[in-house]
């Protein structure tokens, strides 16, 4: 039994907004497995669905926040000189920065699903100068996502969750292509509704005086 696992009985809910909040931040702590076997839990009884999910997402926002707050204050170059001390290495960063120039802010939803990015994403956002007000609605939207489907996903596997637990790469590779798919086409279908818009006003404009 892994430390976790003992854990996540023995001290609750706060256990499970607690491990959430520091593997956010980079500490190793296997998040998706945490919220896993916290579904499990939920399956058995011993803790109920909603204060499940309440903690998890506390967790999630408060480790995302608290990630974009570093960003914000201490710079993208203090990240990557002591970033190593919290699994953040160069090539991560770089990976995170070309998927965040592809999906702009929508990365801060599907981040949460891609291995190696997930705690890249709010740094990231933080170095960019992007307010607090523009970064928490899709950064809290994606925990809550990420939350309830892992979750979900240990209720729905009761017993087998640890089966479950050894195909967490490839779910995460499935959630992360549907959620980018997603993403995707969000951005075409609101830059062609921006286009229709833009046609729309200009057809409107009134004509200009009449030439003589």
């Amino acid at each position: 039994m892994t430390g976790f696992q003992e854990w996540l009985p023995t001290y609750g809910y706060a256990a499970v907004t607690a491990l959430m909040a520091f593997g956010i931040v980079g500490l190793p702590f296997p998040d998706e497995t945490i919220l896993l076997y916290s579904g499990v839990l939920v399956s058995k009884g011993t803790f109920g669905w909603l204060p499940t999910i309440a903690a998890a997402v506390a967790g999630a926002w408060c480790g995302i926040s608290l990630s974009f707050a570093i960003g914000r204050t201490v710079g993208i170059a203090a990240v990557r000189r002591h970033g190593h001390r919290f699994h953040v290495t160069p090539a991560r960063l770089d990976r995170a920065h070309a998927w965040f120039e592809r999906l702009g802010r929508w990365l801060l939803v599907v981040g949460y699903f891609v291995p190696g990015v997930r705690h890249m994403t709010a740094l990231l956002a933080g170095t960019t100068g992007l307010p607090f007000a523009h970064f928490a609605p899709y950064a809290w939207a994606g925990g809550l996502v990420w939350c309830v489907t892992f979750v979900g996903l240990g209720y729905a596997a009761g017993r087998e969750w640890e089966t479950l637990s050894g195909q967490v790469h490839r779910i995460l590779l499935l959630a992360a292509a549907a959620a980018v798919g997603a993403a995707v086409l969000g951005l075409a279908g609101r830059g062609l509704w921006r286009r229709r818009a833009a046609r729309k006003r200009a057809g409107r404009r009134p004509a200009g005086p009449p030439r003589r």
